[in-house]
């Protein structure tokens, strides 16, 4: 028979392996961090791109769903600070607030006519980018002469 201390030693991990566990996963996230930074700037810039678009669209369809015209206008002259997309009649369709670190330049509104093509003769083109975003995960918006808006990744 084993003497009784020996059977009450219970197992575990002592403290320089728990150091040692700490110590690997430290040096995992300081290499992990930078990258994560840049992939939420990324993430933040798409889905900016993608609010930009989706306004674009719902502003045609509401254009063609009331057969009025229908006005996406930026908040103080600035798209990066919102918009708000409006029928002839001043209802508000829809209201888009400040997009944070995103730079966002387009024209001085977008105008849909009842058809759901553009009203006007300058086609809208949208410039979206961030500060330490690499130039290839720039977006650009455009929209065709149909009225139907396109989205590419790049510069303008």
């Amino acid at each position: 028979m084993r003497p009784r201390r020996l059977r009450s030693r219970s197992a575990g991990f002592n403290v320089v392996e728990l150091m040692v566990v700490v110590f690997i996963i430290a040096v995992l996230a300081a290499f992990a961090g930078p990258d994560m930074a840049r992939m939420v700037r990324t993430q933040r810039l798409k889905t900016s791109a993608f609010d930009v678009l989706a306004t674009l669209t719902l502003a045609r369809s509401e254009a063609i769903k009331r057969n009025l015209t229908v006005t996406i206008t930026p908040t103080g002259g600035n798209w990066s600070r919102g918009w708000t997309v409006t029928d002839s009649n001043n209802n508000v369709v829809k209201e888009q607030g400040e997009l944070g670190s995103v730079t966002v330049l387009g024209p001085a509104n977008v105008r849909y006519a009842s058809n759901g093509r553009l009203s006007g003769a300058v086609i809208p083109q949208f410039d979206l980018s961030a500060t330490d975003v690499a130039a290839g995960s720039l977006r650009c918006i455009t929209v065709d002469l149909s009225g139907r808006p396109v989205a590419k990744e790049g510069a303008c």
